[in-house]
């Protein structure tokens, strides 16, 4: 039996008998669109990020898109970004007519960091986008401190850390704004595509709200040029199923990670490390070894489900190369070569973690 990547088909059997109940409501109200269900969940979102305003939309990229122009990020700005990480988040740049600006990570944390971001940054600079990479939070002071003498903003990318924190705060409540993603691979997911923006600020929140209604607050005077980019009733419903249960969920995230460092996972690859006062909350268990192909073959025969991850940075994406004239990123481009993904989430404990380092274990004796 294959141990997949991901165990979001348990999670939705747990949700099952509230899903169809929670969801049922929704059909029989008619209401769809925006409302009283999609703004509960905004409401009961921000109360756990701590933030004052939640802003729901329709997916992970729109939200940074928004974001950015909800800051103030405008045409011909440079924004810097790391090379590993997923498309989108150079995308939104790109697509708002701002320039994206590679910076490296340190490949201990898959992170950006205060050093690698200050080596990006132009005259031209007017925000940067740390990526709370596979749930584990980049280091937001240093980047904070950064960010004020700089006069620059921080939009967290926290699509895939819903449920880390820093320092005791929830990932997505320390910069100026943040974004996230409810794909449903993720730690806080829906049903299809989903996503937010987080803000303490009422003017991103208001701007925001205007840019994923078309740039209007009734559908009858348009004051921005913006998008169709609401989150659905339906999508909200189970977003409200599923919040109560991150915490348990992050537990289990953890009590996974735990688990395979006591089967003596060090002992077989490199182990990641997180900022101090960083509480991951493990989106994916993420490795690295120079013999990463092997590894990940022996998997799959094995019949546990691995996977590389960004193995082409964005510097080198077709698209991006036009951004990336002369980038130099050592440790990005030792992550891309070097890393692995291991079956993760909230359902798999000891016996997961052992049937993976054992696959892992006779592969690397058997050579």
């Amino acid at each position: 039996m294959t141990v997949s990547l991901f165990d979001t088909a348990d999670l939705v059997a747990e949700l099952r008998p509230q899903l169809d109940r929670r969801l049922l409501e929704v059909v029989e109200s008619a209401r769809f669109i925006l409302g009283p269900e999609v703004e509960a969940f905004e409401t009961e979102f921000a109360e756990y990020l701590g933030v004052e305003h939640v802003v729901g939309v329709a997916n992970g990229t729109d939200a940074l898109v928004i974001a950015l122009r909800a800051l103030g990020v405008e045409r011909g700005d440079d924004v810097v970004v790391p090379s590993f990480t997923f498309y989108a988040t150079a995308e939104a740049v790109a697509a708002i007519g701002a320039r994206p600006v590679f910076c490296d990570i340190d490949p201990e944390t898959f992170c950006v960091s205060g050093e690698t971001v200050e080596r990006a940054l132009t005259p031209k600079t007017r925000a940067v986008v740390p990526v709370h990479l596979f749930g584990t939070p980049a280091p937001m002071a240093e980047l904070q401190m950064l960010a004020e003498d700089r006069g620059l903003l921080l939009l967290e990318d926290a699509a895939q850390a819903a449920g880390a924190r820093l320092d005791g705060r929830p990932a997505g409540a320390i910069g100026d704004a943040a974004t996230f993603s409810f794909f449903p691979s993720k730690n806080l997911f829906c049903l299809g595509d989903g996503g937010a923006i987080a803000t303490a600020d009422p003017v991103v929140a208001e701007r925001a709200r205007l840019l994923r209604l078309h740039g209007s607050r009734d559908k009858t005077r348009y004051e921005l040029v913006g998008y169709n980019s609401r989150l659905d009733a339906l999508q909200a419903a189970a977003l409200r199923v599923a919040l109560p249960r991150l915490e348990s969920w992050t537990a289990g995230r953890r009590a996974l990670w735990e688990a395979y460092l006591e089967q003596g996972l060090g002992e077989l690859v490199t182990l990641p490390s997180a900022p101090p006062g960083a509480e991951p909350s493990p989106h994916m268990n993420v490795v690295r070894s120079e013999r990463r192909d092997e590894l990940v073959a022996a998997l799959q025969v094995a019949g546990v489900e691995s996977r590389v991850q960004y193995a082409e940075p964005l510097h080198l994406q077709p698209a991006m190369r036009g951004y990336a004239e002369g980038v130099s990123l050592p440790g990005t481009e030792l992550a891309a070569a070097t890393n692995f993904a291991l079956p993760g989430g909230p359902t798999r404990g000891a016996q997961t973690a052992r049937r993976v380092i054992d696959a892992l274990r006779q592969a690397l004796n058997s050579s």
